[in-house]
């Protein structure tokens, strides 16, 4: 995978990491980083010796949500319509992390803010630095959580907290973001990247079907009855057990050694 001046990307050992590189702007989107970060995301979905992915930010935010200056209204010709901008580039931004069957881990630096906090959140693993702060700033200018933003608040904290967070503003410091399990860790800021790339090592390395089938589970808890996630599992299983992987983990268990896995079908 070629770097992107807006994303860049580095794959090693079966990790795709991807920078949002936009750092003077505090890596605030644009339409040509959503284009360039969709773009290496579905790549890194596909290409087999990729595993895991790593996203973070350059510079000293993860992402300041929207470049508010690219949907100024009162630089429009006309009538603003950020329904639009949510449908073609936010949301399919969103369901492309959730449906993608690798683990996809997250290492914020500094402020996630708006829509960088939601895809943020979107991910499967987030560690945050310490100094980091998670703020809905929707609120400031008259707007929703959106990206995912209600849904995702909601699930993970509850009503309360997910209001409190919305409708206030409030910077939420990643200590307190880990205490109410709104992300992975936090860890000293310092280690941040360290530990997120040892994180994504390990993912990458380990039974990557069965846990990309793991991840598909989870996310289907929310919204399933239990007689259907029961079904889900029997069918996700079933799959999982006819993986080499399986066969791998077994032998490697029952001959007391290190498993190899490959992460094929």
């Amino acid at each position: 995978m070629a770097p992107n001046e807006t994303v860049l990307v580095e794959v090693a050992d079966g990790v795709a990491r991807l920078t949002l590189n936009r750092p003077d702007k505090l890596n605030a989107f644009d339409e040509t980083m959503h284009r360039a970060l969709h773009a290496a995301l579905d790549e890194a979905r596909w290409d087999e010796t990729v595993r895991a992915i790593l996203l973070t930010g350059a510079g000293r935010a993860f992402c300041a949500g929207q470049d508010l200056a690219a949907v100024d209204p009162r630089q429009a010709a006309g009538e603003p319509d950020l329904g639009e901008t949510l449908e073609k580039l936010y949301n399919p931004l969103i369901r492309l992390i959730r449906d993608i069957e690798k683990p996809v881990v997250c290492a914020v630096n500094g402020v996630a803010a708006g829509a960088g906090a939601s895809v943020a959140l979107a991910c499967d693993l987030v560690l945050a630095g310490r100094s980091a702060k998670f703020i809905q700033a929707f609120c400031r200018i008259g707007l929703i959580p959106d990206s995912g933003g209600t849904w995702t608040l909601t699930r993970l904290l509850g009503e309360a907290r997910a209001k409190g967070l919305a409708l206030t503003g409030q910077p939420l410091d990643a200590e307190t973001a880990a205490a109410w399990g709104m992300i992975w860790r936090a860890v000293d800021d310092d280690h941040l990247m360290d530990e997120a790339g040892k994180l994504a090592a390990s993912l990458a390395a380990g039974p990557t079907i069965g846990l990309g089938l793991t991840k598909r589970a989870i996310q289907a808890a929310a919204t399933n009855s239990l007689d259907a996630q029961l079904d889900l599992e029997r069918d996700l299983q079933r799959e999982a057990g006819l993986t080499p992987d399986y066969a791998e983990g077994v032998a490697a268990f029952t001959g007391k050694r290190p498993a190899a896995f490959t992460g094929r079908r």
